[in-house]
């Protein structure tokens, strides 16, 4: 099952995203500020992590930062969901090893889950068996 960790902390943003989130059938956890949010990711495993920039304890930044220095984590896809516009927290939060930057403000609580579905399919495709379809050559054919 796709396990996804929210890190938030407005209540009600937090509660919106969970109700999304488990309407689509992920198992999800929650963080209410940056030391939370990285204390969970390392004991939950998350398959995909949603982060706030602007939190109490820590910002966004910070817990991306330190989210792809441990072992443990560095490699769960961490997406930057905020209200912050500026170009240059995009860039930095790129920089720092985010694979999107969401401005909350310009995307509905689904538009969300569905960009969040589309990195976590990009993501899990190496896992998936791959089907064999290629026919073996048949015996007694005569080789060119």
């Amino acid at each position: 099952m796709i396990k996804v960790l929210i890190v938030e902390d407005d209540p009600l943003m937090s509660r919106m995203y969970q109700k999304i989130f488990t309407f689509e059938k992920y198992e999800v956890e929650m963080a209410a500020d940056g030391e939370e949010g990285l204390a969970k990711a390392s004991s939950t495993q998350p398959t995909i992590i949603l982060l706030d920039v602007m939190m109490p304890k820590k910002n966004g930044l910070q817990v991306l930062e330190e989210l792809k220095t441990n072992e443990k984590t560095k490699k769960i896809p961490v997406v930057m969901l905020t209200n912050l516009a500026g170009q240059q927290d995009a860039e930095t939060a790129m920089s720092k090893g985010a694979v999107k930057y969401i401005i909350k403000s310009e995307h509905e609580p689904k538009e969300v889950a569905d960009m969040v579905k589309q990195i976590v399919a990009g993501y899990t495709r190496d896992e998936v068996p791959e089907t064999k379809t290629q026919e073996k050559p048949k015996e007694g054919k005569a080789k060119e």
